[in-house]
């Protein structure tokens, strides 16, 4: 099984040496850098899936850098730092972070939120086919028959949740709990409502017969095509 890359972003050598012969025991190939210039660097020779960045930096700050990176690469990013304060997560949600998470750390809780991060984000990398739905997950384009379907971010995610659970029951709960966090408004249960509506809008053929996500009632949604 091929390792998923991992760029960290840290000036701390010990949490480095640490952090990445402990991602390595998980799955993942880690490479480093210690500032922004070197960041970009390593970002367009080794194009990794996932991004852990500090606030704090050798040179450059954790905000400047992820702007930088999102106005060029399509990558998320977890912010790492022990400014855990609401203005300090907030700002860096506000930069494009993918997800925030504190030091001290626990490595599992980490590992967990990595994870997620790269399934809301579809970083398994290619092209994905659902019944006849086409989806270039490094693009971000879901097409049929050549004509793409245009997605808003949130839809796109949301979508993204039901193509990585193929084939399992998700409940409502489930779901506000994977898109809440990822998008710049509030996300309640009538809200969700909505999003699934449209979303069946723009990708079932039928979408008062959903023949891709459906309704399992008293239970949530599934998705039921290969």
């Amino acid at each position: 099984m091929l390792e998923t890359k991992v760029l960290l972003i840290e000036d701390d050598p010990t949490i480095v040496e640490n952090l990445s012969a402990f991602l390595k025991d998980e799955g993942f190939e880690v490479i480093s850098s210690d500032g922004q210039r070197k960041a970009m660097e390593l970002l367009e020779a080794d194009r990794p899936k996932l991004i852990l960045l500090d606030v704090t930096l050798a040179e450059g700050n954790g905000y400047s850098t992820c702007t930088a990176i999102k106005a060029k690469y399509d990558i998320p990013v977890i912010f790492l730092t022990a400014l855990g304060d609401e203005f300090s997560v907030v700002t860096g949600l506000d930069m494009g972070a993918d997800d925030y998470i504190s030091k001290p750390f626990r490595p599992r809780e980490l590992v967990s939120r990595m994870r997620s991060v790269l399934r809301r984000a579809g970083k398994s990398g290619g092209v994905v086919h659902a019944g006849d739905l086409k989806v270039d997950t490094e693009k971000g384009v879901v097409s049929r028959q050549g004509e793409e379907i245009f997605l808003s971010a949130l839809e796109y995610r949301l979508f993204l949740v039901f193509l990585n659970n193929r084939g399992k029951i998700l409940s409502r709960g489930q779901l506000l709990e994977e898109i809440w966090d990822v998008v710049g408004e509030y996300v309640n249960d009538n809200t969700l409502t909505v999003y699934i509506k449209r979303l069946r809008d723009k990708i079932e053929r039928d979408p008062q017969n959903p023949e891709i996500i459906k309704t399992v009632r008293g239970l949530g949604y599934r998705m039921e095509v290969s």
